[in-house]
């Protein structure tokens, strides 16, 4: 086990804590001590939900191990039945409680409670939230629709006038922009003539567990949460299910495609409409991506990190939509490395498959990026960079559940993405007047993005007076050169690295680069002139190391 300070994803427990809180007639029986209760405020505070989560815990102290903890646990579900009166109860441990195996689903069971008892086994100590998620959801989904005596044939013509009824499953409590993500495929799928049946887990009752398989496909919105549970009730019940997370606008059309083919019906005159709109019927991110400001996005080198889903739609949308370069991917999703690893092959990149946040923070830094699009710890990480970021996916914060509509998938999900990604970074027209204005103390020629703050400005700027650290005195700038050589030799003869110091030419030289790489050039020519025991960096330098970095 590895201590540390920050976690992509809770205990498996919490995955079922989600589940729970986004039905509406479960309760979690939560076999737990008195310090695993926190998990209240995830919800509380950071969902702003105004509920508790339908949760009961024990809550046993260490002086109830010497007891009978089996019996607080019978006690607590017994209590929970008698005052919630679910429909359906979910049993199980957090990881504290999983050491002292007091097996709540056979204590539950022994109960006889006039309700469904599912129960949960989530090892603590080798999986994740997402993880305990996904298991949770499948065990409702199995105990509550259970497999017919026979496969059922669904070649049969649907009643006439009844349009095509699909599942949307995924969203959950607690999930980044699920809530806005259901309005707007639901929204999407009206426009093209499909119902939606039911919506599980989120805002879903037992009953409507129970009619899943009534319905004529289902469509996975989250392949982490809902993919297990999907490909049971394909094999189970004959109900096919989407492949594609429409992120992005590529990916929509592919997804309405996908769904017409289910459904039976034609995706042309939608894909048509969306085709030929240029702004004025919402569809905006396409035509906001040819505008002439975005031409200066082209190439702007893009590092993505977050759950497998999100991750490989952001490096689609930010490779063939918004023409930036994917210089890295990866996730913290481990059972779903093999997506990332098959997505990276497509950018030329290696994949990184991590939950070591000082991992990935060695990745960006070492890629080089001019934007990220991660988490809410690769924010953290762009601000001590210096490096513009765009949050797009969990782990979630408060901000992440902002009091407008800001969905992430579908057509305003394209729209959101755009204004996401793109206001962070520098764009022309901003390039342009600190151009005009290099000379003023406000817009300095080594400005940069304002939202970044102190973070994002790479050296303080003194006006009008000159740098103290370069002399204009040419008799004292020659003395300070040769100084600096012997110092330079002194430590070369003893072992030391030094850091080599620029000449004032080739500092005047340096500024000419663009301000956007202008930070790259740099570290990479005192890298060169390191690597060669180089003390003093001159023009010749600076292009010596340009020619040996190109090739």
């Amino acid at each position: 086990m590895q201590l540390t300070l920050w976690t992509y994803e809770g205990p498996p427990h919490v995955g079922a804590m989600r589940i729970a809180t986004a039905m509406q007639d479960v309760h979690y029986v939560l076999h737990a001590p008195q310090g695993d209760t926190y998990a209240d405020l995830l919800f509380t505070m950071i969902q702003r939900s105004d509920k508790r989560p339908p949760v009961t815990y024990t809550t046993f102290q260490a002086r109830d191990l010497g007891g009978d903890t089996a019996e607080l646990f019978k006690t607590a579900a017994k209590d929970a039945y008698e005052r919630f009166r679910p429909a359906a109860m979910l049993v199980g441990s957090s990881c504290t409680a999983e050491l002292i195996q007091d097996d709540p689903g056979g204590l539950a069971q022994a109960l006889a409670l006039p309700l469904p008892v599912v129960p949960l086994e989530l090892p603590s100590y080798q999986r994740k939230e997402n993880w305990g998620a996904a298991e949770t959801f499948y065990q409702l989904v199995r105990h509550l629709c259970p497999a017919p005596a026979q496969r059922p044939d669904r070649s049969a013509p649907r009643p006439t006038g009844q349009r095509p009824r699909c599942n949307l499953l995924g969203a959950t409590a607690l999930g980044f922009r699920h809530r806005d993500d259901v309005t707007e495929v639901t929204r999407l799928l009206a426009r093209l003539g499909v119902d939606v049946h039911v919506c599980a887990p989120q805002g879903a009752t037992v009953a409507d567990l129970r009619r899943l398989a009534e319905a004529d496909f289902n469509v996975v919105l989250y392949p982490e949460i809902a993919g297990i549970a999907a490909a049971w009730l394909k094999r189970t019940h004959a109900l096919p299910h989407t492949t594609v997370v429409p992120i992005g606008m590529g990916a929509t059309r592919d997804f309405i495609a996908e769904v017409a083919q289910l459904a039976g019906i034609d995706a042309a005159p939608l894909l048509a409409e969306i085709g030929a709109d240029m702004g004025a019927g919402g569809t905006r991110a396409p035509w906001y991506a040819r505008s002439v400001d975005s031409t200066y996005l082209t190439g702007k080198r893009v590092f993505v990190f977050g759950d497998a889903s999100h991750a490989v739609a952001a490096a689609r949308v930010a490779a063939t939509e918004l023409g930036f370069t994917v210089v890295g991917l990866g996730t913290y999703s481990r059972e779903f490395a093999r997506e990332i690893r098959e997505a990276a092959k497509l950018y030329g990149v290696e994949p990184l498959i991590s939950d070591d946040y000082l991992q990935v923070e060695a990745a960006i830094a070492e890629a080089l990026p001019e934007l990220v699009l991660g988490t809410q710890m690769e924010r953290h990480i762009a601000k001590r960079l210096g490096v513009p970021c765009a949050v797009i996916s969990a782990p979630v914060h408060v901000q992440d559940f902002p009091a407008r509509y800001s969905p992430q998938m579908g057509i305003e999900g394209a729209n959101v993405l755009f204004d996401t990604w793109v206001h962070p970074l520098m764009m022309g027209l901003e390039e342009h007047l600190l151009g005009m204005f290099k000379g003023d103390i406000e817009f300095h020629e080594d400005a940069a993005p304002s939202h970044l703050g102190r973070a994002g400005t790479p050296m303080q700027v003194q006006m009008p007076s000159p740098s103290p650290a370069v002399s204009t005195n040419p008799v004292q700038a020659a003395a300070a050169v040769e100084a600096a050589a012997v110092l330079a030799t002194a430590a070369q003869r003893d072992g030391t690295p030094t850091a080599s110091t620029w000449a004032q030419d080739a500092e005047l030289e340096l500024k000419k680069i663009p301000f956007f790489v202008r930070g790259k050039a740099r570290r990479n020519t005192e890298r060169y002139a390191q690597e060669r025991g180089l003390a003093t960096i001159t023009v010749e330098t600076l292009y010596d190391a340009k020619a040996h970095f190109s090739r």
